[in-house]
């Protein structure tokens, strides 16, 4: 993401929590940090995209005296996922310090990240969230303003929640095909046809067919963001049947040592199921019933 806004020519101090990552950004021309204040202290805008919330307050050093002074007059673009709870709390606290505080969180994984072509979704303040969308469209094919904070968080769980389930159910179909047999390619072919095809199913299938669990969104991430989608469901009071048997499945794949690998390694946890079924006469040993 920040490569691109490089490539964009947009002037970047850059510092990251592990430092080689910042070399592909110096040899394009990124002014590298030597610590998050020297970022503030050289941007009016900064961009954090961190892989959780004590990363967050760590890096915004939020809770000790640098805080105030860190954030005041800046304005600070959080686009990484975490509760809405917290980011409400965060910009309550940015905007009590004198800073402005946009929320952008992005769908898409690793691919529509290194093609610029992710989906933006912002809330905050309206006048921040206009002077940061041009920002962001070097990284972003398309973005979508979603109200006051935390819109736009709510906004990527509603879109994830559909993605969760649906890449499961794609991955339950292709273990269906291949276990009664079925030529999993022609398989491919059908759904590419007909109109259940998407872009994220003509990404998964082939992986599926190729049982290719090299990572663009990993199984981990995947239940971190289903574990949030629950909370807020379950804080909301409202049923979530398909989030859930998703929440169980990604917690079992983790569980089973696949989590830097791609969601689609769900495969594992519905095989390990499959496998570990009492069969009886080579039927299954729970009742079936007919209904006329």
């Amino acid at each position: 993401m920040a490569l691109n806004l490089a490539r964009a020519g947009t002037p970047l101090v850059v510092w990251n929590r592990t430092p080689d990552g910042c070399e592909p950004l110096r040899a394009a021309g990124a002014e590298v940090a030597a610590s998050p204040a020297v970022v503030f202290d050289r941007a009016e805008t900064v961009i954090l995209m961190l892989a959780h919330e004590e990363a967050m307050d760590a890096v915004l050093g939020r809770g000790t005296p640098d805080f105030a002074e860190r954030v005041a007059g800046h304005t600070v673009v959080h686009m990484g996922t975490t509760s809405a709870e917290y980011s409400g709390g965060l910009e309550y606290d940015i905007r009590a310090a004198g800073g402005s505080y946009v929320e952008a969180p992005v769908s898409g994984s690793r691919v529509p990240a290194e093609q610029g072509a992710l989906v933006g979704m912002l809330a905050g303040d309206e006048d921040a969230v206009a002077a940061v969308r041009p920002l962001l469209a070097p990284m972003c094919r398309e973005t979508f303003a979603c109200g006051a904070v935390p819109g736009a968080l709510l906004m990527k769980f509603s879109v994830n929640l559909f993605l969760i389930t649906l890449v499961t159910g794609l991955t339950e179909a292709f273990h269906f095909a291949d276990r009664h047999g079925l030529d999993q390619r022609l398989l491919r072919d059908v759904l590419d046809a007909g109109p259940m095809a998407s872009a994220v199913s003509r990404v998964k299938a082939p992986k599926l067919l190729a049982r290719d669990f090299a990572v663009q969104a990993a199984a981990a991430d995947v239940l971190k963001n289903n574990r949030l989608i629950a909370e807020a469901a379950r804080k909301a009071d409202l049923a979530s049947p398909l989030l859930d048997i998703c929440h169980t499945l990604y917690g079992e794949t983790v569980e089973q040592g696949h989590g830097g690998e791609d969601m689609v390694a769900v495969l594992h946890a519905l095989e390990t199921r499959t496998d570990a079924t009492p069969v009886h006469r080579g039927r299954t040993a729970w009742p079936l019933t007919h209904e006329t």
